[in-house]
């Protein structure tokens, strides 16, 4: 999917590839997961938003690193990677920091559940806003719709609709609903929790209330 000069490719469940087609050397990995045995393009920037198997991947981020490749994340995930990837260079992040890096604006920002244990907000971790050509995309990592999301603003939103683990389809909406984008597209279905189904539901509830949303084709 394009938007804007920006290519976005969801790698399935909370994983995507953002391209920045006026600036080649800008090949952003967000939660890759689950990737297919294929030749994927070497990252630049690989932001991870929490420690989770399904986030955090040892065996997908050694898909798609290099040499250079820089990878933005907590602590906990830090130190989850050095165990076993030599010579990785990273980038510790906690929620409510502001920084530029390769070009991009990058805002983090809290990422937790209310009233279910599996995010808990003291872990500190992550939703990012990356800012690429002035579109800031939102990705929201695995989160309830949460306090601190009235004020974030953002053209792309990525949202979690699966359930259980994070918000459901119906209550992505009302986040959705509350940012405004131009453009949401459902995520953290199909793999580890969530179906199509919940997916179809985000869009028709997004389009009720004049949102554009667009389920997007695993690649």
């Amino acid at each position: 999917m394009k938007y804007k000069g920006i290519e976005i490719i969801w790698l399935g469940h909370a994983g995507f590839l953002i391209k920045n087609e006026t600036e080649k050397s800008n090949i952003v990995y967000i939660d890759p997961f689950q990737l297919d045995n294929k030749d994927y393009e070497k990252a630049d920037l690989i932001f991870i938003t929490h420690s989770h198997y399904d986030h955090c991947s040892i065996e997908d981020i050694k898909k798609i690193i290099k040499q250079d490749s820089l990878i933005v994340c907590t602590s906990d995930v830090q130190s989850k990677i050095r165990k076993v990837v030599d010579n990785i260079k990273v980038k510790i992040v906690e929620p409510g920091i502001n920084f530029e890096i390769s070009g991009l604006k990058v805002k983090t920002v809290n990422a937790y559940n209310i009233g279910k244990s599996f995010h808990p907000k003291n872990n500190y971790w992550l939703g990012y806003i990356i800012e690429i050509n002035g579109i800031k995309i939102y990705h929201a990592g695995d989160t309830d719709v949460i306090p601190e999301m009235n004020t974030i603003k953002a053209n792309i939103v990525l949202l979690p609709v699966g359930g259980a683990y994070t918000m459901t389809s119906y209550e992505a909406v009302k986040l959705a609903e509350l940012i405004k984008p131009n453009l949401a597209i459902p995520m953290h279905y199909s793999s580890i929790i969530g179906n199509i189904n919940d997916a179809k539901n985000f869009i028709e509830g997004c389009k009720k209330i004049g949102i554009n949303a667009e389920i997007l084709d695993k690649e």
